[in-house]
């Protein structure tokens, strides 16, 4: 780390100390980058250079942006950050958008300008936005027109934040950064950071409770792509991508903006990416790749004619949660086309262990993308035998760097990020998903998958959610309890519980039966649809 394009040095003073940092195993023909990197430009001005200038870009709102469109459109948007608000490389840039072009064309801009850009949910609330704004030392944010209350109310309330504009995410230009933008030349000339200064910074979805701020170079978001992206999907310049993780997250900004945009693909922004929206959109736009989370794919399939207008699929992305045997036995039987598991962290900014569509299987997460490599440890961090569940560690070309977090020496060991999640390996070398860590429930002298209970429960036929945790209990140490949300019309009633557990039992050992039921309307999720066991084992 030696040259850098930040003249405002605030990410790279707060990285974590460089002992504490996984070790980054570049590949030396895959992974190489030039000192010089601005991954904004790779995936705009450098496309129009290749000749995509003309091909479609992004889809939204009934509309369509060429790759030339909406590099003039970044550009133009970055003059402005420069000129009008006198943006520095380096400053921490937040932005609040739901799923659209316009944010796409943002997050380029701030990139371009050498600024770290930090995205947000849009359903975040004002307090929560303040947490973010204090934790980076933001002054400007960016915020689509259609949401901005909250960030009004964060403002209002903040000595750090110094300056809210609006951007228009519809068709037209009402923002102020809009009009401003419309002023400005469709050239300019991008910021030289370093490959290894820092792009974006990644707040986590909260899974596992208070968020953490995570760092992640310009090379990063271009590594993803030419790993994964490459490697597993195969990505080609005539596919159309679609999904619903939230561009805010990383798992939504790789699949949705960074892997189309890496290769002269096309990518379709939906602002409501429910299951039916999602059908809707794969017939109308012809869509070939499909990101979402294995409940949403559940719905889907459910859905009649669901699979004659998905047609145009070639393959379907899981994650977020573990692809259940079950869910990939019904989407094989009707779509004939392959769905492909893995496992990713925001630490590590995307996918790092996935099934590849030639060899994918039910109930395997797969093996190491290229340039990764992982293994199974116990409790004393030593590596146990094929069979035996572990805590999963991984190192690779991207790895975890917490800004200025004491919590960054849990997650490393030795060079290896430590993930949180409990695996098991087969003897032919897949990794097969456990559960977290934090979801093995111990009772009564048994370990139990929460997960594996929560397959087994989604199999009865009154059952469309649950979750499942340990509840104390004095003398089995832990119960497992589970947490059902019934279908519509489906009456909670005890004989109900009662005949769930028995399914249960039937079903799997009958030892890891849920010994404590109840009824739901809902489950707490992120809103990048992950289910939050934490706050039910809170309750």
């Amino acid at each position: 780390m030696s040259y850098t394009g930040h003249t405002d040095t605030f990410t790279r003073d707060n990285l974590p100390p460089q002992d504490q940092w996984p070790d980054l195993v570049l590949d030396e023909t895959k992974f190489q980058y030039p000192e010089k990197l601005n991954a904004a430009y790779e995936l705009t001005d450098r496309m129009v250079e290749k000749g995509f200038g003309d091909r479609i870009a992004l889809i939204g709102h009934g509309r369509m942006r060429t790759y030339k469109e909406l590099a003039d459109w970044s550009n133009r948007i970055a003059n402005t950050l420069v000129d009008d608000f006198g943006v520095k490389p380096g400053n921490r840039v937040l932005i609040r958008s739901q799923n659209n072009p316009a944010m796409v064309a943002v997050w380029l801009a701030v990139t371009k300008v050498g600024a770290v850009a930090v995205n947000t949910m849009p359903m975040l609330r004002a307090g929560e936005l303040a947490k973010i704004v204090e934790r980076a030392e933001i002054k400007l944010a960016l915020c689509e027109m259609r949401i901005i209350e909250e960030m009004n109310l964060c403002h209002a309330a903040s000595e750090m934040l110094e300056s809210v504009i609006s951007f228009d995410g519809m068709t037209g230009h009402e923002g102020q950064l809009d009009r401003l933008a419309l002023c400005k030349p469709v050239t300019f000339n991008a910021v030289e950071t370093a490959s290894d200064d820092v792009a974006l910074l990644g707040f986590t979805s909260g899974t596992t409770g208070a968020p953490k701020a995570t760092m992640h170079f310009h090379r990063d978001l271009l590594i993803i792509a030419d790993g994964y992206a490459d490697e597993v999907l195969q990505v080609k310049e005539s596919d159309v991508f679609i999904g619903s993780p939230p561009l805010a997250f990383t798992f939504g900004l790789g699949g949705l903006a960074v892997f189309p945009l890496r290769f002269g693909a096309s990518a379709v922004l939906l602002e409501d990416a429910s299951p039916l929206n999602l059908i809707k959109y794969i017939e109308q736009y012809q869509a070939t790749i499909c990101f979402t989370a294995p409940t949403a794919y559940r719905v889907m399939l459910s859905e009649k004619d669901s699979a004659y207008q998905m047609r145009s699929l070639r393959v379907a992305v899981s994650a977020g949660e573990t692809l259940s045997a079950d869910v990939y036995n019904l989407w094989h039987s009707l779509m004939k086309v392959p769905i492909v598991d893995g496992i990713g962290a925001t630490e590590l900014l995307h996918i790092f262990i996935s099934n590849r569509m030639e060899d994918a299987k039910p109930g395997c997460t797969g093996m190491c993308v290229s340039g990764y490599s992982a293994k199974i440890m116990d409790e004393n961090f030593l590596e146990v035998p094929n069979g035996t569940v572990g805590r999963l560690v991984v190192k690779g070309p991207t790895g975890c760097r917490y800004m200025s977090d004491d919590r960054q020496q849990k997650y490393v060991k030795d060079g290896w990020n430590i993930t949180g999640d409990a695996f098991t390996r087969s003897d032919d070398g897949c990794f097969i998903y456990v559960a977290r860590v934090d979801d093995m429930i111990q009772s009564g002298g048994y370990n139990i998958s929460g997960p594996e209970v929560e397959e087994a429960i989604l199999k009865h036929e009154a059952v469309a959610e649950c979750a499942v945790v340990g509840a104390t209990d004095e003398e089995r140490g832990q119960l497992v309890e589970a947490h059902i949300v019934l279908k519509s019309g489906v009456e909670a009633e005890d004989t109900l519980a009662l005949d769930i557990q028995t399914f249960v039992k039937n079903t799997i050992a009958p030892y890891k039966y849920p010994r404590s039921v109840k009824f739901r309307d809902s489950l707490p999720k992120t809103q990048s649809g992950k289910l939050q066991r934490f706050k039910l084992r809170e309750e």
